[in-house]
């Protein structure tokens, strides 16, 4: 792209301009530290120019919006056309807690719903079972039932709202729930509108909500894909999640290399079960987290557009420009929130959501200023919502597509990323594949290592973090924390033994006794799975019966 003469002018300007001018201020102004570093503890240059990027290409590196590779984004207007979805993760106590939570946050200009669970129900057990005893309600929401599930959604119209539901090892049964749900509401399956997140590779990599060995799980996922091709089109049946890989201490290409990995297998099992590719790819989306590093993370995504294009084009063939796209949603870093001087997170948050923005993000949630401590309260969700608002309508950054796109920086960092990212690829493909990765331990200790040398950096001051080693105050905590209902869990044990005590008990049985016979098999278990929960059947009890043909799965010893 550049004059092959005006480079080497500009090296021996730049070679000049170090020895001279840069030089003299240094010798007046020393820099504030040796070495300036990225989130990721990556090395930054001082000045970033042509001669950074001299091997890019427009054409096939960048492209423009709407176009292969898609660098520059998956719409050809992007924010100028339609805002990202605001999507605001909420749950929390019982159903009815969540559903007035939802009604206050669409009413507030919300534009897509986004369900926590707790974490009885993200490992698959009832509220009342000995296992999730002390649980109840405190990430999420609960669901034991169909009748949770209707509760939760009351009111809610979703043939009109886009729902996203942060779920994994038992992501098949809720998914079940909110489609028979919709049903009662009158709502057909085709009209959905959502995701589910029902990535269990992720699990396995690190955050650890897994129940089934890899096989069986991998056999779940891509049920509900081939289910959702047939009878939900508009459902994202996987997303995708690079976000927990950050949050257990990933760098960004860390986090990009290992997401996209996940996601090129879920694409192999989908085609080895003899779908064909155009068929489920347009349905994958992905999920990102938005950590403190402001460029960084915009050439985090900007690489993996690129990355995603190409794998899907040129290594599995797709025809399909819409199997080509890879569209995501993002969470700003929970991991990167304060307990110390917790309106700092204020400023964290619009940070880390503008750079979500101006790197093509296609929905978002912000993370509220108090979840260091709780989970949000109503007004502090509120003021994440509206940072979202003020981005999209006073900063001007949704007025133009990809508006870093060609900076000497953020194109060297793009490259850079997708350079790390491909040498993942190489490591993971030489360990036999990501499941034989993970059982290796590979992933887990490249996570661990990142960790590590993270919080080491701010031990030693290297990293600096306003109000915990920097800048630090003794004030006491000011702000408001939620409250949940002291009554919550009894009125949900309550309704548990009384969806048992009036549901069809016969029926119930047999819905039970037909998905352990299609876990057996090889039949697509979501039908099943769509039974078992019209007649009542709990999350625990759908549970143990999969558990009685998969078995459980416990990491090795290794970890």
């Amino acid at each position: 792209m550049y004059d092959s003469k005006k480079l080497a002018e500009l090296k021996d300007a730049l070679e000049k301009w170090e020895e001279t001018d840069l030089q003299k201020t240094l010798a007046s102004i020393p820099e504030r530290r040796a070495d300036f570093i990225t989130t990721s503890s990556e090395s930054i240059n001082r000045l970033y120019t042509p001669l950074d990027v001299a091997d890019l290409d427009y054409a096939s590196d960048l492209g423009l919006p709407g176009g292969y590779p898609f660098t520059r984004g998956v719409h050809p207007t992007l924010h100028r056309g339609k805002l990202w979805t605001m999507r605001m993760f909420a749950g929390f106590g019982t159903a009815e807690e969540t559903n007035q939570r939802f009604k206050y946050l669409l009413e507030q200009g919300q534009t897509g719903l986004s369900i926590a669970f707790d974490l009885a129900t993200l490992m698959g057990y009832d509220t009342d079972q000995p296992e999730a005893l002390g649980e109840f309600g405190k990430c999420g929401v609960a669901i034991s039932s169909l009748k949770d599930m209707e509760i939760l959604l009351d009111g809610i119209p979703l043939d009109k709202v886009s729902t996203s539901m942060t779920i994994n090892s038992p992501a098949a049964i809720i998914w079940a729930m909110y489609i028979a749900a919709a049903e009662k509401q009158g709502v057909r399956p085709d009209q959905l509108r959502g995701t589910i997140q029902n990535d269990i590779l992720k699990e396995f990599i690190a955050q650890k909500e897994y129940i089934f060995p890899p096989e069986p799980s991998m056999r779940l996922v891509v049920d509900t894909m081939e289910f959702g091709s047939q009878k939900v089109p508009q459902w994202n049946t996987i997303s995708i999640s690079g976000y927990h890989i950050r949050e257990a201490g990933s760098t960004a290409a860390q986090e990009l290399a290992f997401t996209l990995s996940d996601g090129l297998e879920y694409v192999r099992w989908g085609i080895k079960r003899g779908m064909d590719v155009d068929e489920f790819a347009p349905r994958l989306s992905f999920f990102f987290n938005a950590h403190n590093d402001f460029f960084e993370e915009i050439a985090k995504y900007r690489a993996a557009r690129r990355i995603w294009a190409r794998e899907m084009r040129e290594t599995f063939k797709a025809k399909s420009p819409r199997s080509w796209l890879l569209r995501f949603h993002t969470q700003t870093a929970g991991v990167s929130l304060t307990a110390q001087q917790p309106e700092n997170n204020v400023v964290r948050v619009a940070i880390q959501a503008l750079a979500a923005v101006l790197g093509g993000t296609q929905s978002l949630h912000t993370n509220s200023l108090d979840e260091a401590l709780a989970l949000p309260s109503e007004h502090a969700v509120t003021i994440a919502l509206r940072t979202q608002q003020i981005i999209a309508e006073e900063s001007g950054a949704a007025n133009t597509v990809d508006p870093l796109g060609g900076s000497f920086f953020v194109e060297a960092q793009t490259d850079r990323i997708e350079s790390q990212a491909r040498d993942y690829f190489r490591r993971i493909e030489e360990l036999g594949g990501v499941i034989p990765a993970i059982e290796k331990g590979f992933f887990q200790s490249e996570i661990s290592d990142a960790a590590y040398r993270y919080q080491r950096e701010i031990d030693e001051g290297v990293r600096k973090i306003v109000g915990v080693n920097a800048f630090e105050e003794k004030k006491p905590l000011t702000i408001p924390l939620l409250e949940m209902d002291p009554q919550g869990y009894q009125r949900q044990v309550t309704r548990l033994e009384e969806v048992r005590r009036t549901r069809d008990a016969g029926r119930v049985g047999q819905a039970l006794d037909r998905l352990r016979i299609a876990c057996q098999d090889t039949e697509n278990t979501m039908p099943y799975l769509l039974d078992a929960v019209r007649a009542y059947a709990t999350l625990g009890e759908i549970i143990s019966v999969m558990k009685e043909v998969f078995g459980t799965y416990e990491e090795p010893t290794w970890i």
